[in-house]
């Protein structure tokens, strides 16, 4: 086959295609959440002090049922902050009780979990992990990207820099210089290594547990947790994931 009326399209080619799959891998949900997670890094290198807010980042603990991953933990005398970040564009709807929330991108609609309620989970490992009081650990969601919130959100729901104004918001000590650095210790000890293995098991966790067939445990106290149903009530009828140490445990997730 003859390819010569192609030659003198070969350097435009050697450009276009290399451009070509640039902006794939750019749009690709992995890439965006790490080139959002290093715009919080960026920012909070850059506007928290270094000695008052100690900072992880990309942490992953141990949980009853398997793992979770945090993207930022900030601790200092004023409080520990978790930094849920979500780098998305458009309009964004979404309230603090729903399972869900709503991205609309021009014409087109995505539903995405509530980041409150998933940074809930990394607010009890660390609860755990720490041993501190819920009370002294902070939940805080940064949206990166062009995106316009089309529902009232909570403080802690914030853009760009907001999370830095959120964070330095809490001027009451309720730690010891001595108390943050333990801490500190503890989560660099605990945590599983920020490796490539790590990231692999983490989404095998995810897969198990997003599987409706896959044996389940509880988050809270490792056992096992059944599917139970709703016996009376507005909601009888539906279904959920009980634990099977009722009543001792009451931890229940929707199926």
């Amino acid at each position: 086959m003859d390819f010569s009326p192609l030659a003198p399209l070969a350097p435009t080619l050697f450009w276009l295609l290399p451009l070509a799959v640039a902006i794939g891998l750019l749009k690709s949900p992995w890439v965006k959440g790490y080139l959002g997670e290093l715009l919080v890094r960026l920012t909070a290198h850059w506007r928290l002090d270094k000695q008052t807010y100690r900072r992880l980042h990309n942490v992953t603990l141990p949980t009853p049922d398997g793992t979770t991953q945090i993207d930022h933990v900030f601790l200092s005398r004023y409080g520990i902050f978790v930094v849920e970040t979500k780098n998305m564009s458009g309009w964004i709807f979404g309230s603090e009780h729903q399972a869900h929330w709503t991205q609309k991108l021009y014409k087109r609609t995505f539903k995405f979990q509530n980041p409150l309620r998933q940074n809930y989970k990394h607010l009890k490992a660390l609860e755990a992990t720490l041993g501190v009081s819920p009370e002294h650990l902070h939940s805080v969601i940064t949206f990166a990207g062009g995106n316009t919130f089309k529902t009232e959100v909570s403080a802690n729901v914030t853009q760009g820099v907001g999370f830095i104004r959120y964070i330095r918001s809490f001027q009451q000590p309720v730690f010891s210089d001595a108390e943050v650095e333990k801490m500190l210790h503890t989560l660099q000890t605990g945590r599983r290594a920020p490796t490539l293995a790590t990231h692999r098991e983490h989404v095998q966790n995810l897969r198990r547990r997003s599987d409706p067939t896959a044996k389940r445990r509880c988050p809270k106290c490792g056992n096992v947790l059944l599917i139970r149903t709703v016996q009376s009530g507005t909601k009888a009828g539906q279904q959920f994931w009980g634990c099977s140490a009722l009543p001792k445990c009451r931890t229940m997730q929707s199926l």
